[in-house]
């Protein structure tokens, strides 16, 4: 566990989520300068033993300056051909990068489709492990093109803390070109101070950021700090640094007060916690009375049939579903029935499944390990 900056020097593996902003320009296209000293940066980790995947924008970007569309409004379907023609750009730049110190990288292209099926959630993790244990450098970007809004991660931001959960990291590094969390915007507020460490990302932390980007860029601080309480959650710590300083990374791993650090806090939820509520689309929607609703509470409960009022969506079995009692969103879990044969039980004991149905695979509607607390007690 991280508690204070010391706690870096014993991590051992990181994501660096790698802004457009760093990498981009209107004139040359791609900052090699910025590319080649990320490089440097890795490999410097690399040798201390710490393992590195990289999160980076820039192929839209990069797309936008060799097809002449800065400044311009984009479509869904011009979004993708500028991924198209920037991203081979990007994994250019890193390759030649990486090549001065005799490293390899490697494409990962992902939508967040990959990451909602648990198989291929873990065919991205294990090919991840494989190219840790070579010595390989994960470069993972999200697949602009053929991605539309319904599986779209929002920004890279969000990937960076979702990719950090599928390769087990022990910390979400996001570079970009500010200098961390500021109490108030320093471009307005010459006064405005630096939070250096955040133990508990909390209402009044959030309120602290604004949400302007660069011209390259879709995130600003608050896009920042949902990715920071998502990674948190999930028992992965977060940094944000500025990446334009010199040898930020790898003074941030060598704890010096730059940037700032955000610390996991003791309600970390399991990975697979993790995956339900913060991954998986919500398909459907059940009633429960306040009875259910207090045995889930304060029970430690399944969801039983007994204790659901109505069923609303049209779900298969598996799929997440939301849970919902007069004072709101109670919990999202994984239902073990469709919701035709759900509508059927609503109400009954579980003891009448089996006679309703013609079968019984389960006596409860949520499994307790397949669901989550998210609402208020």
């Amino acid at each position: 566990m991280i508690h204070t900056r010391q706690d870096l020097k014993h991590v051992r593996r990181v994501v660096v989520k790698i802004g457009s902003s760093l990498l981009t320009d209107v004139k040359t296209a791609i900052r090699m300068d910025r590319v080649q000293h990320i490089a440097l940066q890795v490999h410097r980790l690399q040798e201390s033993g710490i393992q590195v995947c990289l999160v980076s924008s820039g192929s839209v970007a990069l797309g936008r300056v060799h097809l002449g569309w800065l400044g311009k409004e984009l479509s869904v379907h011009e979004k993708q051909a500028a991924a198209a023609v920037g991203q081979p750009w990007l994994m250019a730049a890193y390759r030649e990068a990486f090549a001065t110190y005799d490293m390899q990288v490697a494409q990962m292209l992902l939508t967040k489709d990959d990451l909602r099926h648990r198989r291929r959630y873990l065919n991205a993790s294990n090919t991840s492990e494989t190219l840790f244990s070579l010595g390989v450098t994960p470069i993972v970007n999200e697949n602009d093109t053929v991605v539309v809004e319904e599986i779209k991660f929002g920004d890279n931001d969000c990937l960076g803390a979702l990719v950090g959960m599928a390769v087990h990291a022990d910390l979400l590094v996001m570079m970009t070109d500010v200098d961390g969390l500021f109490d108030a915007n320093p471009n307005q507020h010459p006064s405005a101070k630096r939070c250096s460490i955040v133990p508990v990302l909390n209402e009044g932390i959030m309120a602290m950021a604004g949400d302007v980007g660069s011209q390259f860029g879709t995130g600003g601080m608050l896009s920042k700090l949902k990715a920071t309480d998502i990674a948190t959650r999930g028992g992965v710590a977060a940094a944000i640094i500025n990446g334009q300083c010199d040898g930020a990374l790898s003074k941030l791993m060598s704890g010096e007060d730059l940037g700032t650090l955000f610390l996991c806090g003791a309600d970390r939820q399991t990975r697979h916690q993790h995956w339900i509520t913060d991954i998986l689309n919500v398909v459907g929607q059940v009633n429960i009375d306040a009875g259910a609703a207090k045995a889930l509470w304060h029970g430690g409960a399944s969801l039983l049939p007994i204790g659901i009022e109505s069923v609303h969506g049209r779900f298969d079995k598996g799929e997440c579903i939301e849970v919902v009692s007069e004072q709101g969103v109670v919990a999202r879990g994984l239902c073990n029935y469709n919701a035709e044969d759900l509508c059927r039980i609503i109400g009954r004991s579980s003891q009448d499944i089996a006679s309703i149905l013609g079968y019984m695979d389960f006596s409860s509607v949520i499994h307790r390990d397949n669901l989550v607390l998210i609402g208020k007690k």
